[in-house]
């Protein structure tokens, strides 16, 4: 069987190792010319890196990941402690598989590391895709085609596979904007630990954590109102003095890091989209942000993308004869889960950013001295290899 990738970030990277694990002839198909990773952060939860040392990448994940000391909510007025979960700490002992803060281009990295040569072309832009009775043909620009028994679409929230395939959806403006910045450790104010910290704030929030193979970078996302928003590149760029501003007033704890913010700052706005009901044709399927899009208050945008990966390799390892019927477990198994992040993510944008009140009184009281993440035991004990019938 042979499958193409459309897109080779997180997601695609990983369904390919997947696939190609699992016996598969695969080619990855990236639009980029190169293969320099946008840089960044990401927080994989256990559910995330228990898939990725299934895929082979372990030790090398464990060089590159930081464990976080603890897991905080922080009130943006006065660095008042609102929760400090026990999951970073214990999630080796209670879910089996660690919590790191991600340098992004490290895992795209250590995800390509030891494929075939051959396998990701870069400066392949998909411009279409055709879903016949026995495969799936991928048009490229440079008037090239390539065919394949499935084509995996992993190329992001605007995905071509998408439109062509299933059809597209309008995406949903948050009416917010995430500025984006990372601050080498060395400039951090002394006595900075290596945590998770979110100053949960009136109609904004900012998240840190530490990130990069040896805590090199504390990473950064201020998520700030924006009524309208024109450009959807994740790598627009915005000033350090317009992120300051707009935490005027807060915490001595985010001045501080405010204050050693320097160029460059990226600010992206925070889009997603409805739950799709399908996203699968006969020979086609989705992965990622091209079929479940989802704002990133619950950090598990790369991780469900991990997760799709594992199910979809599993989904086709099990039944090999039968493609389509592959493709419907595939989406039967992931849609309901990824569904339910969407939603909750999306709820999140409301009670991050209550104003100063009763209701947010209400929230913090059911914050306050929590350490146990057993209400999330659902999301990061899943394992997306474990299929239904």
């Amino acid at each position: 069987m042979r499958i193409v990738v459309v897109g080779g970030g997180i997601g695609g990277l990983a369904a390919a190792r997947g696939l190609w694990l699992a016996g598969f002839d695969v080619v990855v198909l990236e639009r980029e010319r190169t293969d320099e990773e946008i840089g960044g952060g990401i927080l994989l939860g256990p559910n995330a890196t228990r898939v990725l040392r299934r895929l082979g990448v372990g030790a090398g994940l464990d060089k590159i990941g930081v464990t976080p000391q603890a897991v905080r909510l922080v009130r943006w007025s006065n660095d008042a402690l609102l929760s400090d979960f026990d999951l970073a700490r214990d999630a080796e002992r209670r879910y089996g598989a660690p919590y790191y803060g991600i340098y992004r281009p490290e895992l795209v990295e250590l995800l390509a590391a030891g494929l075939p040569d051959d396998m990701v072309r870069h400066g392949a832009e998909v411009v279409g895709v055709t879903n016949g009775p026995t495969g799936a043909e991928v048009r490229l620009a440079d008037g090239s085609v390539e065919a394949g028994d499935v084509v995996v679409g992993a190329d992001g929230m605007h995905s071509v596979v998408r439109g062509a395939t299933v059809g597209d959806v309008n995406a949903r403006f948050s009416r917010m904007v995430a500025y984006r910045a990372m601050i080498p450790w060395q400039k951090l104010p002394e006595g900075t630990g290596t945590v998770v910290r979110n100053w949960l704030g009136p109609g904004r929030h900012m998240n840190t954590f530490p990130m990069g193979a040896g805590a090199r970078y504390l990473g950064m996302i201020a998520v700030v109102p924006e009524p309208v928003w024109s450009t959807e590149s994740w790598t627009a760029r915005g000033t350090v003095e317009d992120l300051r501003a707009h935490f005027d007033g807060w915490s001595p704890g985010v001045h501080a890091l405010l204050d050693v913010v320097t160029d460059p700052v990226y600010r992206w706005a925070l889009h997603d989209r409805e739950p799709m009901p399908h996203w699968s044709t006969t020979h086609t399927t989705l992965l990622g942000d091209a079929c479940h899009p989802m704002l990133p208050f619950m950090a598990q945008g790369p991780g469900q993308a991990i997760e799709d990966a594992a199910a979809l390799a599993a989904c086709l390892r099990r039944n090999r004869a039968d493609v389509p019927s592959a493709l419907a477990r595939y989406e039967v198994a992931r849609q309901p889960h990824t569904a339910r992040i969407q939603r909750m993510s999306w709820s999140n944008n409301t009670s991050f950013h209550l104003p100063d009140g009763p209701q947010q009184e209400l929230r913090d009281r059911g914050l306050s001295g929590s350490r146990s993440t057993e209400g999330l035991h659902w999301l990061y004990d899943n394992d997306p290899e474990h299929l239904p019938d």
